[in-house]
């Protein structure tokens, strides 16, 4: 039904880890692409980041192609 990967959902659905800065203590910290925060393996405490624009925010069938639990969670992120 639904194209194997979609370019607009293929980071959601593929998520890579990427390296970040902690808020906090500055340390270097892995979060994945589909993930808004993390807790910090150094200091213990929750950084945090905004995703960019993604297909969730406009696509109709956004829901049935990430799946409901994950839309549901970056969802609630970005408000």
């Amino acid at each position: 039904m639904f194209k194997e990967s979609c370019p607009g959902s293929r980071e959601i659905k593929q998520p890579k880890p990427e390296d970040i800065r902690c808020r906090h203590c500055g340390k270097t910290i892995e979060i994945w692409s589909d993930e808004v925060e993390v807790k910090c393996k150094h200091c213990g405490k929750i950084t945090s980041r905004t995703l960019g624009p993604t297909c969730l925010e406009w696509c109709a069938f956004a829901k049935e192609c990430v799946g409901e639990e994950k839309y549901k969670r970056l969802k609630i992120a970005e408000t």
